[in-house]
């Protein structure tokens, strides 16, 4: 088989084509990015939204009424997913847990919500358990408010919580209850 010098035009224009391509996108893969592409790309501006100025509530908390030694779950905008249990009140401090139950590969960010009340089923205080999972740090869990250690291995999609009575309220709590005002999950 014998080439023409059409054939053989086209196919050395294809290589210097391929070549080219080639290096062209080598390149765009080894361009390091310089100080002023990194601050801009950090930048975000959000114009609608307003930075938060406290720590996230559960309105509900207030509507809430238990009886003495009664403990009830606040409702939030998360309860779709995850499902409390083992909730206990000893006049001191509340435990539980929650299940996650939204597709989950880890928890990113946790925050349990109690509001310990009165006699008269009265809101005398509240109390927060927090969960991060530390960045750069495969599975360790950092900055638990009311949590022993950390965790290392597979993601959990469970989260145990303690929570003890503020200051304020030691002595006058008698119910409480609990609610999830941050749920963020991968």
């Amino acid at each position: 088989m014998t080439l023409t010098r059409t054939h053989a035009a086209l196919a050395a224009l294809a290589v210097v084509a391929f070549v080219a391509a080639l290096a062209v996108g080598r390149s765009a893969f080894q361009a390091e990015p310089t100080p002023d592409d990194a601050a801009a790309a950090a930048r975000t501006s959000f114009p609608d939204l307003e930075a938060a100025s406290a720590e996230p509530q559960l309105p509900g908390l207030t509507a809430l009424q238990p009886r003495p030694g009664e403990v009830l779950q606040a409702p939030g905008r998360f309860d779709d997913r995850f499902v409390l249990s083992d909730l206990h009140f000893d006049g001191g401090t509340l435990s539980g847990a929650a299940q996650i139950t939204s597709d989950v590969s880890d928890v990113l960010e946790f925050e349990a919500l109690a509001g310990f009340y009165d006699e008269q089923g009265l809101l005398v205080g509240t109390g927060r358990f927090v969960h991060h999972l530390a960045e750069g740090h495969d599975h360790e869990r950092a900055d638990h408010v009311g949590d022993d250690g950390g965790h290392a291995g597979p993601p959990s999609e469970h989260e145990a919580f303690s929570i003890p009575v503020p200051a304020e309220a030691a002595g006058r709590a008698v119910s409480a209850a609990v609610g999830v005002p941050v749920l963020v999950n991968e």
